[in-house]
């Protein structure tokens, strides 16, 4: 079933221990559609200035991702982000951030995709995120994800996300700070209490936890060695993530946890190179390869 997916698109320079990375294309719904188009139709609304270069476009065709709703201002600059890593790649600093064209994104569903079953917000205003599902027409799934950003700056605006959506994708840190605790098994039970039927907790090389009113469980990440970049893999997991739970039309307890499988092992392959390198390199066969050798690692 068709997963439609709202957020940002950017050109990234990263700076890791590995290496440097120029002008690469990035931003949440980019790593989010290419991660779920191996699993199902992805429809991809988001903007972008004049000056997005043309292969970027057809590269995220190629994997035959609906751009049909993909903004682009002629004369406006596309996002860009500018970041570097730390020795152990565990830290990362935000050196320059241009919002350019994102800075007034009303993003505007064409009439088509509001009929879409399966959406996902990426991490974006709240405000923005609650404007998009008012266009919406009654969703059979729909998660967002956010940041520390909109937790200070649009708490208000969260708490009424948090009413409205059916699963929350959010860091540990940022958990953290929205539950008002630094314990995570209470953070994640806090949020979970503030609306959402779910909520991921992604943990970076730790895994991730899930929490609902029925179950809770933690997976670990899959054991990758060759850490090029992490920038991404959150974006790719819940692509992963929710592009499984599309395929199936299925979100069901079972389904749920098997996406959480299926998001992790997309997101290690996010990380063994920069952008989209590594993701453009694959198929659905290796995806289902290492789900397979990452089902038996953690089986017991």
């Amino acid at each position: 079933m068709p997963l439609l997916v709202v957020g940002s698109i950017g050109i990234d320079t990263i700076e890791a221990p590995t290496g440097i990375a120029t002008d690469v294309l990035g931003g949440a719904a980019t790593y989010f559609s290419y991660a779920a188009s191996f699993f199902t139709s992805v429809r991809l609304v988001a903007v972008v200035g004049g000056d997005f270069p043309a292969e970027h476009r057809r590269l995220m065709e190629s994997r035959k991702i609906d751009t049909s709703g993909l903004e682009v201002r002629p004369g406006g600059k596309t996002f860009r982000w500018r970041g570097r890593y730390s020795q152990d790649m565990n830290e990362r600093e935000t050196m320059e951030v241009h919002l350019n064209v994102l800075a007034d994104f009303n993003p505007r569903l064409p009439d088509e995709h509001r009929n879409c079953p399966f959406l996902f917000l990426a991490n974006g205003a709240p405000s923005t995120q609650l404007a998009v599902l008012e266009q919406m027409r009654s969703p059979r799934l729909a998660v967002a994800d956010t940041m520390d950003l909109w937790i200070k700056t649009q708490h208000d605006e969260l708490s009424r996300l948090l009413r409205r959506i059916d699963g929350l994708v959010i860091n540990d840190q940022e958990a953290k700070m929205l539950a008002g605790t630094d314990n995570l098994v209470r953070a994640g039970r806090t949020i979970q209490a503030m609306g959402p039927r779910f909520v991921v907790l992604k943990k970076g090389e730790h895994g991730a936890m899930f929490f609902s009113r029925d179950e809770t469980y933690v997976m670990p990440a899959y054991p990758t060695p060759d850490v090029i970049d992490p920038t991404g893999a959150g974006d790719s997991f819940g692509g992963g993530y929710m592009g499984f739970i599309a395929s199936n039309g299925d979100s069901s307890p079972t389904s749920l946890k098997r996406a959480m499988a299926y998001g992790t092992v997309t997101a290690s392959f996010t990380v063994e190179d920069f952008s989209l390198n590594r993701l453009a390199r694959i198929g659905r066969d290796d995806i289902d390869r290492r789900f397979a050798e990452y089902r038996r690692m953690t089986a017991f």
